[in-house]
């Protein structure tokens, strides 16, 4: 998996419409000129490549670097990709419009004659990898933006964007059906962020598949169990001053708790315990299932994994999954104003050779 840094500080207020309404065709012209040469698996692959998404949004005028490079090249796209043009259908979209997802998604049955069985099978794929993304993958960041993207040859990609509130800065995830394996062998085509974290619990990274499974059973088996445990590691907390004194030492922890590796040793406050019970009743032998259920949050999730790493010995992913220039300026005026009639010229030129 690619592990990409740029800055994305979250900004606020929308593109303005004179840049909008040349951005449009910029677009358009550079999207039917790739599909034209490479064809539109090519031009999915590149949208599914930070690298290549973030020189495309610089390219058609916008900021290099703010968390607007997600939100509003994807409308920009959302607007262009008429699918009975493209054969590329674009769902969702920033705050509310990211909740209508799959809803829109019913709208294949129509557009592409896909069965009901294939469209919720997408819908489904839509749910879990938000629920990846904000849950599974702990590195702060909650999601705020989601586009689901299908072609008419059942090729999907996902552009999701979460928000950090303390740093503010965003981070922009990217996600393509031909590209990954399965959900949980590293299945990202790129995260796009302004720093590595530290102590990221990845449940996501193929390392994690041992914890994965020892989760499940955990919690197949009563959540009785499960509160001895963590109680016993709460207590073990408070009997101590930290639970980090015995990363890489001879010390020994009471009841066979053992750590052998640095990592954040945070235990949530909060646990869902409904949710568990609700697990519990479900018997669970799937991963995806388990996140799929309501109410199961990264703190439940979290605690989990502690239990699981710190009592049993499961292994978990500890390790963070994550040359722009410009075109034409940018809309703040960084690194200059747009060049508006070099913009309007580039997009001609582009149109001439379409």
């Amino acid at each position: 998996m690619t592990r990409n840094i740029t800055d994305l500080p979250l900004h606020g207020g929308s593109a303005p419409q004179w840049l909008v309404k040349r951005m449009i065709p910029l677009a358009e012209a550079i999207i039917d000129l790739v599909i034209a040469e490479y064809g539109r698996t090519e031009f999915l692959r590149r949208l599914a490549n930070p690298y290549w998404f973030q020189s495309f949004s610089c390219a058609i005028g916008y900021d290099w670097h703010s968390s607007g490079t997600t939100t509003v090249t994807m409308g920009i796209l959302k607007t262009i990709l008429n699918p009975n043009d493209y054969g590329i259908y674009v769902s969702g979209g920033k705050g509310k419009k990211s909740r209508e997802t799959i809803k829109e998604l019913e709208q294949l049955q129509e557009i592409f004659n896909l069965s009901t069985k294939r469209v919720e099978e997408l819908q489904r794929t839509s749910r879990l990898v938000a629920k990846i993304d904000n849950t599974a993958v702990q590195d702060g960041y909650q999601l705020y933006h989601h586009n689901f993207v299908v072609s008419e040859d059942g090729e999907w990609l996902v552009i999701q964007q979460g928000m950090n509130p303390v740093n503010k800065y965003a981070r922009r995830y990217h996600w393509y059906s031909q590209e990954m394996p399965d959900f949980f062998s590293d299945p990202h085509s790129g995260i796009i962020t302004a720093t590595i974290q530290k102590n990221v619990l990845d449940m996501s990274a193929k390392k994690s598949e041992t914890g994965r499974k020892t989760i499940l059973d955990l919690l197949n088996d009563h959540p009785k169990h499960l509160k001895r445990d963590l109680l016993a590691l709460q207590n073990l907390k408070k009997n101590q001053s930290s639970l980090d004194r015995f990363i890489n030492s001879d010390d020994k922890l009471p009841n066979h708790i053992s750590i052998t590796h640095d990592k954040y040793l945070f235990m949530p406050k909060k646990i869902n315990w409904d949710s568990l019970e609700k697990v519990y009743e479900l018997s669970l032998d799937n991963f995806e299932h388990l996140l799929l259920v309501s109410g199961l949050g990264p703190s439940t999730l979290r605690a989990l994994a502690l239990v699981g790493e710190l009592i049993y010995g499961a292994e978990f992913s500890w390790k963070d999954p994550a040359k722009f220039s410009f075109a034409h300026g940018g809309k703040d005026g960084v690194p200059y104003p747009v060049d508006l009639h070099g913009m309007e010229k580039t997009t001609e030129i582009l149109q001439k050779l379409l």
